[in-house]
Formats: C-alpha cells, sequence, structure tokens
C-alpha cells in the first residue's frame, strides 16, 4: 500500500512537473506570436518607433507630421503592406527606452538611428534587418577653436548622450591616445545640444550623421565645424524582435528593394516605365515575373509600391539628408558598390 502510494504521489509530481513545463511553453509562444504582419493589418497601421526629434532622420513639423530618412523607411514598410505609406503611426522614443518598447510590442518596427552590435541583438532578443546608413562617430567644435583633427582635443570638456554607443566609443577613443577628457553627460539629447550651445563643453560627440543634424539646431551654425575624423563603426539599421522571422524578411526586404532599385535605374518618376521592362532583374524587382511578393505574404507587387510611393535608396537619401536636403550629408560609405560605396543588396530571384 505504502508503494502504491509512493508510485501516485511519484506521478502526481512528473505530472505536475509536465502540466508546468507545457504552461510555460505556451506562455512562451504567446510571448513569442509572430504573427505582427497581421496584428499591422488588423490595426490598418504600422507602428514605427522614431528619434524624438532628428531633423534629416525624423522629425515632426508644427502639425505633427514626420519626415526623415528612417520616416521613409517605416513609409516603405507600409506602402509594400497597404499600397499607402501614410498608413504609419510614428512613436517618439527616446535612446534609453527605445529597445524596451520594441520588446514589450509599443512599435512593430525600430528606425531610430540605433547602431548595430552584437549585444543588443543579444541582451534585447532583437534583431537589426538591414544597414540603412553606414555611420561614425565623429566630433564637432568650434571654429574659433582652431583645431582639425581629434587627437587635438586633448583636455577637452566633452558633451555626450548617457547609455549609448557612442559614450563608449569616446572613451576608447581618448584612451588609446592617452589624451585626458571630462566627460559631460546627459540622458536627453536636447540636453547635450543645449549644453555644447551654451559653451559647458569644449566639444559634442556623436554619429556623424548626427553632428550634420545637430549642428542646425545650434544658435549660430556657421560658427561651428565638423571634424574630419570617425572614430568608430556604426551601422544603423531597423530593429525588429526575435522570434518574428515573416515580419524580419518583409522589413529587410523593403530595405534591399530601394537599394536594388537604385541600382537598376527605377525611380519613383520611371516606375510605370519599369512596370513594362523585359528586364529578368527589373520585371522580378516590380512583381511582373515570379512570386516573390506573396512569398512575403504580400502582393506582387509590393516593391514597385515602395518605389512609386517612397522612392529608391537614392531619392530617400538625397532628399532627407543628402543634396537637396539642409544637411547636405556627402553619400560617402553609403553609395551603391557600384559606385565605391557600402550599399549592397542581395538579388531579388
Amino acid at each position: 500500500m505504502a508503494l502504491i502510494s509512493r508510485t501516485f504521489r511519484s506521478g502526481l509530481t512528473i505530472g505536475l512537473v509536465i502540466a508546468a513545463i507545457i504552461a510555460a511553453a505556451a506562455i512562451t509562444y504567446e510571448r513569442y506570436d509572430t504573427k505582427t504582419l497581421k496584428r499591422t493589418i488588423r490595426r490598418d497601421a504600422v507602428l514605427c518607433g522614431v528619434n524624438t526629434g532628428l531633423p534629416g532622420f525624423s522629425n515632426p513639423d508644427a502639425n505633427g507630421n514626420w519626415t526623415g530618412f528612417d520616416v521613409d523607411v517605416c513609409r516603405a514598410v507600409a506602402a509594400a503592406i497597404f499600397n499607402d505609406p501614410k498608413k504609419v503611426t510614428f512613436v517618439p522614443l527616446d535612446a534609453n527606452e527605445r529597445f524596451k518598447e520594441l520588446q514589450n510590442r509599443k512599435v512593430d518596427i525600430l528606425s531610430r538611428n540605433s547602431t548595430w552590435s552584437m549585444s543588443r541583438e543579444t541582451d534585447y532578443e532583437l534583431h537589426f534587418a538591414a544597414v540603412t546608413y553606414y555611420d561614425g562617430e565623429g566630433f564637432m567644435v568650434r571654429k574659433s577653436r582652431n583645431v582639425d583633427s581629434g587627437l587635438a582635443l586633448g583636455d577637452s570638456k566633452v558633451c555626450v548622450q548617457a547609455n549609448t554607443t557612442t559614450q563608449l566609443n569616446v572613451a576608447d577613443y581618448f584612451r588609446a591616445n592617452n589624451m585626458k577628457y571630462q566627460e559631460i553627460n546627459f540622458p536627453k539629447v536636447e540636453d547635450v545640444i543645449k549644453a555644447y550651445d551654451d559653451g559647458k563643453c569644449d566639444v559634442l560627440t556623436t554619429d556623424v550623421s548626427q553632428l550634420y543634424a545637430m549642428r542646425l539646431r545650434l544658435t549660430k551654425p556657421i560658427d561651428h565645424v565638423i571634424l574630419p575624423d570617425v572614430i568608430s563603426k556604426e551601422p544603423l539599421a531597423p530593429v525588429v524582435r526575435q522570434r518574428d522571422d515573416d515580419w524580419l524578411l518583409i522589413v529587410k526586404w523593403a530595405v534591399y528593394a530601394m537599394i536594388n532599385a537604385e541600382e537598376l535605374g527605377v525611380t519613383s518618376k520611371n516606375i510605370d516605365e519599369a512596370l513594362k521592362s523585359k528586364k529578368p532583374d527589373v520585371m522580378r524587382l516590380v512583381g511582373t515575373e515570379g512570386s516573390y511578393g506573396e512569398e512575403l505574404g504580400l502582393t506582387k507587387d509590393w516593391a514597385a509600391r515602395i518605389i512609386r510611393h517612397v522612392g529608391n535608396y537614392g531619392e530617400v537619401y538625397d532628399r532627407n539628408v543628402g543634396d537637396g536636403s539642409p544637411l547636405k550629408i556627402p553619400r560617402g560609405l553609403n553609395q551603391l558598390w557600384t559606385n565605391g560605396g557600402l550599399q549592397y543588396a542581395p538579388p531579388i530571384r
């Protein structure tokens, strides 16, 4: 009788353990439900996390209309899904909350000048979809200081945003070059800009693209110069949650479609002609050959929608941060690989 009782209790214990494992698995499955596309269609909008305000990349006007390079990445995804680039809800996020809010599903995509790094993927369980902008950290100083190199910045007071890769990079740079400096950091980028503009520090450091944008917000932009030094690798990319592979593919290939379109010479102005093209690469891109859109859960003309409504990569770059914008940032590493740059998209085939 005692043996039967022990066996019963043991079986009951094992049963409880198995039930607990099944319950935990169910919770995990629910937490990592990958139906982002279905939720997005049901909601009728893409939820896009962006910078709270960075000219050229994500900036709202007085009426709350968002424009910028990172904004257009989300508009491209909306165009691919809805054939309407306006079906995006933009959610401004600070640097210290951006990844957690993506984890918590406050947004579907984080398109917010965020550097792709190993620890960010592993620590936050996120995937960076595709590099949209190759950047690097640099320095801005007053022209009156009359320096032309970061190596002349010893004993400077350096303004930097806290809890960013920027903060780590500048520490590495000064240590590697045996220079001393005083770090002055703030959690919000607005406070960093104000402190530098008010003269509380001699140097402002962040990604070079941001320096161009920040300079426009200074009291006298013409009095400041961005040094030629680039002290780090900062590949900027849109971010999605892990275990969300179908959504990752859509975001990734929306970016690649724009890059491939520029390489093939397909623009928002000639997209109608491209739809008549008999060139195999162009036909696959615009959807007149193959079923590549359907394989993403979209329509045949998913890429044509992106190009028509948002443009190819070169168009997006030029109007937001390049020669067609107030920033006028040289394309540099963001040229196509055929022009000596790093922008290289896998083929659609």
